[in-house]
């Protein structure tokens, strides 16, 4: 099995690249907002039984992945680097998959904060995710994590041999999506 982890600020276009690598490979994305929507129906994210469940059906959709014949999943996270628990979580879900047998790459998708702030409103990001859709909330979210965390890690800190970064500011994302899979092989 593959394993791809896109790893990036918010709307950098980590969903938007991975949705263009799942059309030019076998590989099924799996992208982070995907559980946090289901469970904020229910539970606001920020809430412990908002991030209690949404770290669980991530949790079991590892394992099932893992134990099935799925030729590969990619995974979207947002990493605040300078936050141990995002950090420790990384990690541990590389060499989760790594234990189990999975060739693992991660890629890092970096973009201007004022790229973000544009690519935040579109109508796609929009209709995927509606916790985003608070457009006034989102876009001060989007400044206020950029000015608390470290969005980019630092050279050698993804500790994996198998790490790509690229600027897409100025990218399309199906062009970022040839890149990664023609570097990872996949």
């Amino acid at each position: 099995m593959k394993f791809l982890l896109i790893l990036g600020a918010q709307a950098v276009g980590k969903m938007t690249v991975g949705e263009e690598i799942e059309k030019i490979t076998d590989l099924k994305l799996f992208h982070g907002h995907m559980t946090i929507e289901l469970v904020s129906k229910f539970f606001n994210y920020g809430t412990p039984s908002g991030k209690r469940l949404v770290k669980l059906f991530r949790e079991e959709i590892f394992k099932e992945a893992i134990a099935s014949d799925l030729y590969g999943l990619m995974f979207t996270y947002v990493c605040a680097f300078d936050e141990e628990y995002d950090i420790n979580y990384v990690n541990n879900l590389i060499n989760y998959f790594e234990m189990n047998g999975a060739d693992v790459s991660v890629v890092e998708l970096e973009a201007d904060i004022k790229i973000r702030e544009l690519r935040n409103v579109t109508p796609h990001r929009l209709q995927e995710k509606p916790t985003k859709r608070n457009i006034e909330w989102s876009q001060a979210e989007i400044v206020r994590s950029n000015n608390k965390y470290r969005l980019t890690s630092y050279d050698g800190e993804i500790k994996t041999d198998s790490y790509l970064r690229i600027n897409n500011e100025n990218l399309e994302a199906s062009e970022v999506a040839k890149i990664i899979k023609k570097t990872f092989n996949l």
